[in-house]
């Protein structure tokens, strides 16, 4: 293993990440986490126990600081850059291959900045990595313990998001396709598989105990990709996702592996990328889905790239280097342009909801300070009497999160219909008052035949900010309510 080669590519790819992860506030989802981390539970709506567990580590170590939050998604980053480095030498390939593997990983925007926040897809991308190299090391060694690891580290991404079944299930078929069949027979494989269904069982209970909303959410998120993005631009929006030079390595590779003798053992990766691509097509998925086997067929481009050069004449190989090096110059810089290094107080606000859908992940870390600040002067100007008796609603998930976590303890009890919200808790009837936090429009209707009483009382309309979240958003006091919450939650809760 070239370990100082790869160091000069993981290094500064460990400093933009730390420097990037100390940047603007909590996003959205990292403040549902910790909310859910104070809720321990077996099982979640639209997610597995381990991201809560895991907030709530982080928080109980470091308590209100969203930069120790995200280190764990730094290091598994970082790992996944070097581990991309180890395909590269798993398949055949010395210290130029193993560099640039790592360089076709750290200088995707995508691979590389998903890890400056604690989301489930920067943990489950770095695992699907490393299980990718057990599997690959495992045909070139056929040690039947890198199937038994890459097995047991299956068992823990279950309990991150429920994606790495179709890894499994598209690697076997291709494998069993293609070749090396033994791969779907080896006994510690299976042994692992067990491993894997037996701690999934505690999840599958809570999931069938509330009527199975992790493929609810399945649906959800189908819908929400719509059939032109979703499926029309899915391979081409994914390829993108890459980078400059990870879409170079990645067709490279692909083709490489097809039709490449040296490689031939490893065909089924290819196979099994085109029908991830396929299934997540079908299935409506997003397209980020497929990412975490990139790695490999990148390591391959890079192995097959440097051969390549090698066994040209010197005017080729000058001409193949120059341009590797200008789209690797080119995903670079695209990297550097893409991490959040412009002050808050120069980003310009989002000109309209699909810009900031779009830029979620910017947008998604502001605004929560005000609203929790807007919520306060709001629940303060009501009577001390009414104070006691008043509860929060929130119309999204992020919002409940926001103020569970920054309200805590000057505000009431938060509840909210969204999301796995909707299963933290049912609002109880004694309290006679509800702030209710949302936009105006359906939901307030929704609130007027809910109650007799319902007033604006304060808004919420940050600068910086996400649409519904922090923008646009009404504060309403909600008095006089007409029916009992164990009737109207569950027409209420949606993902």
């Amino acid at each position: 293993m070239a370990w100082w080669a790869v160091a000069a590519v993981a290094v500064p790819a460990t400093v933009v990440l730390l420097l990037s992860a100390t940047r603007y506030d909590y996003f959205g989802d990292e403040l549902y986490f910790l909310a859910a981390g104070r809720r321990l539970s077996f099982g979640y709506a639209d997610q597995g126990p381990g991201l809560p567990l895991l907030a709530r580590l982080m928080d109980t170590l470091a308590p209100d600081s969203f930069f120790a939050l995200r280190l764990p998604a730094v290091g598994l980053t970082v790992l996944a850059i070097v581990v991309c480095a180890m395909l590269a030498r798993e398949l055949g390939g010395g210290r130029w291959a193993q560099t640039l593997a790592a360089l076709g990983y750290a200088t995707s925007p995508f691979l590389l900045l998903q890890g400056t926040m604690l989301t489930t897809n920067a943990v489950d991308c770095a695992l699907w990595t490393v299980i990718g190299w057990c599997v690959v090391r495992w045909v070139r060694t056929r040690d039947d313990r890198l199937l038994l690891a890459a097995a047991l580290l299956s068992a823990v991404d279950m309990q991150v998001k429920w994606l790495i079944p179709f890894f499994w299930i598209v690697l076997a078929l291709s494998a069993w396709l293609i070749g090396p069949r033994e791969l779907v027979r080896r006994p510690l494989l299976w042994a692992g598989g067990v491993v894997v269904v037996l701690t999934t069982v505690p999840q599958l209970i809570w999931q069938a105990r509330h009527g199975w909303p992790q493929l609810e959410m399945g649906r959800v998120i189908a819908g929400e990709q719509g059939i032109l993005g979703g499926r029309v631009l899915f391979v081409p929006l994914s390829l993108i996702l890459a980078g400059w030079l990870g879409v170079l390595l990645l067709v490279w590779g692909l083709v490489a592996l097809l039709r490449r003798e040296s490689l031939r053992p490893y065909r089924f990766l290819a196979v099994a990328l085109v029908l991830l691509y396929l299934v997540f097509m079908v299935l409506g998925g997003r397209v980020y889905y497929p990412a975490g086997l990139y790695a490999p067929i990148i390591a391959a481009g890079a192995v097959v790239l440097v051969v390549t050069a090698a066994g040209l004449k010197p005017v080729g190989r000058r001409a193949l280097l120059a341009g590797t090096t200008l789209v690797t110059v080119l995903g670079a810089a695209m990297t550097l342009y893409a991490t959040p290094w412009i002050p808050a107080e120069d980003i310009a606000p989002a000109a309209d909801g699909t810009q900031a859908a779009i830029n979620i992940g910017t947008y998604g870390q502001f605004g929560w300070p005000e609203l929790t600040d807007a919520v306060t002067t709001a629940y303060h100007t009501l009577p001390p009497q009414q104070r006691a008796e008043t509860i929060l609603i929130t119309e999204t998930y992020w919002q409940a999160s926001a103020l569970d976590e920054f309200g805590h303890p000057h505000l009431p009890p938060v509840y909210s219909p969204s999301r796995g919200f909707g299963y933290f808790g049912t609002p109880g009837d004694d309290a006679t008052t509800v702030l209710y936090i949302g936009e105006t429009g359906e939901q307030e209707a929704r609130l007027r035949a809910q109650f007799e009483r319902v007033e604006p009382v304060g808004e919420v309309n940050t600068r910086l900010g996400f649409p519904g979240n922090t923008q646009d958003v009404t504060i309403w006091k909600c008095t006089g309510r007409t029916r009992s919450w164990a009737q109207v939650w569950p027409t209420w809760m949606h993902l």
